[in-house]
Formats: structure tokens, sequence, C-alpha cells
């Protein structure tokens, strides 16, 4: 595997505060916009402030799945809820924390250690989460389905 990737976004302009973001290599396209928080934002629209929240809790997932499958670890679900923090540090806006809340069920008890330790290093391994500034809070919860 090479050691660089490169991902291309666009973004055009459609009107207001409101664009679409799109890439070559994807046909989904994206409605972006200025959130409703600040001036002329627009809700029910994904907003950067969304997409970061949401690039750091799809990348928790995506890392578990592999780490989950390359350490054997049986699962029944995985699911997991991100609040993202904004707020002005030294006079600008930062997303300034995110709490990621993984859940995961597991039908044997044996393996909630296991899982326990596959968590933690998908935490650890998410780039998204390495490559930003902002405080990671992981608060975990393994349920034991029988």
């Amino acid at each position: 595997m090479t050691t660089a990737h490169l991902y291309d976004v666009s973004v055009q302009w459609n009107e207001d505060r409101k664009g679409t973001m799109s890439s070559t290599v994807l046909t989904q396209k994206i409605e972006v916009a200025t959130p409703p928080e600040f001036a002329k934002g627009m809700p029910n629209i994904w907003s950067p402030e969304h997409l970061f929240v949401a690039a750091v809790n799809s990348c928790l997932m995506t890392t578990f799945l592999a780490i989950a499958e390359n350490s054997k670890l049986e699962y029944l679900s995985f699911d997991s809820k991100a609040i993202g923090k904004l707020e002005m540090i030294d006079g600008k806006y930062m997303m300034s924390e995110v709490e990621l809340q993984p859940e995961i069920t597991i039908a044997n008890e044996q393996d909630k250690e296991k899982a326990e330790r596959v968590l933690i290093k998908s935490e650890r391994a998410c780039l998204i989460s390495n490559s930003i500034k902002s405080t990671i809070v992981f608060n975990p919860t393994i349920t034991i389905k029988q």
C-alpha cells in the first residue's frame, strides 16, 4: 500500500449560504450550508461542523470494523453517537472537543475484555482523530446480549 492517498472534494456555491459538495470519484452529492446557529444559517442541511464531527465518528466506525475483523471479535452491532463542541478560543471559533459514544453489542460475556481492547485500539488508530487538534472524549459502552 502506498503511503499517500489523495481525496478530491469540490464545493459549488448555489444560493444564499448553501452549496453542493461533490467528488470526481463519488456519485452522491451532499448539500452543505452555514449552520442555523450563525447569521443567515440554514436548518436541516449538513454543515461543515456536522461533517467535521461525522468524519471523526465514521472514522472510528471504519477503524473499529477493520480492527474487530483482524482481532476476530464477534459482535452483534456497532452504533456510535458523536457530539462536537464548537466554541470561541483565543478569538477564533474552533471545534474544541468531540465526544464519541460508541456502543457495541456482543453475544458472549467472555469477549468483553477483547471488545474493550478493540474499541480503545480503534480510537487510538483513527486517522481523522489523529489529524485534528480537538480533544477526543471517548465514552464506549459494551452491551452483552444473550
